[in-house]
């Protein structure tokens, strides 16, 4: 399953057929590494999940081989799992220093014995870890130090892009090293595995410059409160609203969890600046007038309990929208998210705000290289073997037939699963094994793995509501007599469908009553009653409303 001494592994463990949840083993022999450990968020079907992280059965089978960790960039989606990570297993993290700045507080709160563990990289010094000299590179992407890795095996270079697009005017000063990749491999790639996120988008993506104008111009323009909901992480839009306000003498809230904490460790490590000290709390912000505020949030996705959503929602206790509010959402739905979006999108225009997002206004350009982006790097490292990373299997697929079409072999591109196990030699390649990718879910403190079981429960309470059975039996032998109360959640508000649940009860306590008096035994147990019960107070309210409410029934006796 491994391969031998002449072959490379590239085992994907997360981000493939998916937009997050990227995480990727990759060696030569007993050398292994692994690039990023990030979280999946879930979409509306797992209820209940706060976040989907990788399964590590293929790092624990092989723990004795993995060198070290190696982090890419501070994105949820690339580093959110690591503390799970390094509770189960002993190893050391390599990460660019905004990265390791943004992993303290996880590592602190999950696994705090490992926070030694942290290692900020110095981008272009050489690592080694066995057989494997690893070197970060400087990347675009919608968050500063984001780097791409370039690992030198025997068999050649393996270059990692990581999240990335090609930006020559980035708000942070710092473009992608296209002659550093040219340096790294000066006869070529043996293999590159790519961002695919927009593969299937044409042209080139805008630079990050478009969007600082864009919010400036309706930060300008705004005559009262101001909001503007981002990923936590993104730091370059949190600046461009620090500039924007002290250019019009505005101060700058921060709300949600997340985004507090980033915006703390940017200030302190400076990679955020608030030269005029327009940083204030929520309360203090709360006192100005309206025409004097910014409020940074978290919520562009439309997470349920997200700063935003709440607002949207009359929910939030310290902010609450209006008319005369100004709100941008500065992102674009991730896939699956769209209908939370739409929702907030209305529910925020419904109160009163003027919203502007990624449907009426130049608020978000992704982080993502578009399909011209994606042709310059393949056209610069002229890989031998090509995997698409990072993405949906439309975009794999799109990303895989830009690279046969600049040269690359056929049988030299794999649009692989989460799982597979690809082993490549100087000669060819293919997928010699499947391990284990699945799922495995986060709620708060509980982290476990499911079957579908539990999740289509989850869904059949949401969907039908449940109705509480309480069935007394009073009485001796044949003198037993039942009766039946009923306690609904979630079923109905319906005055006349309400009325159904008390003639139910009424059928199911004389359904009882009836065979209590045959004194049949194989009806006189607990467990016989309650399946009397629930098939016919069940049955009884499908066919009278057409609803199927999960039915719990419990037997009493006195």
């Amino acid at each position: 399953m491994q391969g031998d001494f002449r072959e490379l592994t590239v085992v994907p463990l997360g981000g493939l057929g998916e937009i997050g949840r990227n995480m990727t083993v990759i060696g030569y022999g007993d050398d292994l590494v692994i690039i990023d450990s990030g979280i999946l968020f879930p979409s509306e079907q797992y209820f209940g999940v706060d976040f989907i992280i990788p399964d590590f059965s293929y790092v624990a089978d092989n723990i004795e081989k993995i060198k070290a960790v190696l982090i890419t960039h501070g994105h949820e989606d690339h580093i959110g799992a690591v503390p799970y990570l390094l509770r189960e297993f002993d190893l050391p993290v390599y990460a660019p220093p905004l990265a390791k700045g943004l992993l303290g507080p996880k590592m602190k709160e999950k696994a705090p014995s490992k926070i030694d563990n942290l290692h900020a990289v110095n981008v272009g010094n050489p690592m080694t870890f066995g057989s494997l000299e690893v070197e970060f590179f400087p990347v675009s992407h919608s968050i500063p130090d984001a780097t791409g890795i370039a690992i030198k095996t025997p068999l050649g270079v393996v270059v990692h892009t990581g999240d990335f697009k090609i930006d020559h005017t980035p708000v942070d000063g710092h473009p992608s090293d296209f002659r550093a990749l040219a340096r790294l491999a000066p006869e070529g790639a043996f293999l590159l595995l790519s961002d695919s996120t927009y593969a299937e988008t044409e042209g080139y993506t805008p630079s990050e410059r478009i969007v600082a104008e864009s919010l400036d111009n309706v930060i300008r323009e705004a005559q009262g409160r101001v909001l503007v909901a981002t990923f936590a992480s993104l730091i370059s839009r949190i600046q461009m609203a620090i500039d924007s306000g002290s250019r019009y003498g505005r101060k700058v809230a921060i709300l949600g969890r997340s985004m507090v904490n980033n915006v703390r460790i940017a200030l302190d490590m400076g990679y955020l600046n608030d030269p005029n000290n327009v940083l204030i709390d929520i309360d203090r912000a709360n006192r100005l007038d309206p025409s004097q505020v910014i409020v940074m949030t978290t919520g562009s996705q439309g997470e349920p309990t997200s700063a935003l959503v709440r607002m949207s929602n009359r929910a939030h206790r310290q902010v609450k929208i209006g008319r005369g509010d100004t709100v941008i959402i500065s992102a674009s739905p991730i896939p699956g998210n769209e209908r939370l979006v739409t929702r907030t999108v209305n529910n925020l225009m419904l109160l009163g705000a003027v919203v502007f997002y990624d449907k009426n206004a130049t608020v978000h350009v992704h982080g993502h290289a578009s399909k011209e982006e994606l042709k310059s790097v393949i056209s610069i490292l002229k890989p031998q073997y090509f995997v698409p990373i990072h993405g949906e299997r439309r975009h794999l697929s799109a990303h895989a037939v830009i690279a046969r079409d600049l040269g690359v072999e056929l049988e030299n591109v794999f649009v692989l699963q989460d799982g597979d196990v690809l082993s490549i030699g100087r000669e060819s390649g293919r997928v010699t094994d499947h391990v284990s990718a699945d799922y495995v879910f986060v709620s708060g403190k509980h982290v476990w793995r499911a079957t579908g079981k539990i999740f289509d429960e989850r869904g059949s309470l949401a969907s039908g509501g449940v109705v509480f059975l309480q069935v007394h039996i009073q009485g001796e032998g044949l003198n037993k007599r039942s009766s039946v109360e009923t306690i609904s959640k979630g079923f109905t508000e319906d005055p006349h469908e309400l009325e159904y649940l008390e003639e139910a009860s009424y059928l199911v306590e004389k359904d009882i009553n009836r065979q209590l008096e045959m004194g049949d035994e194989k009806f006189l147990t607990r467990e016989g009653i309650a399946k009397i019960a629930r098939e016919k107070f069940a049955n009884f309210l499908y066919n009278e409303t057409g609803k199927r409410p999960t039915v719990m029934p419990s037997v009493v006796v006195s």
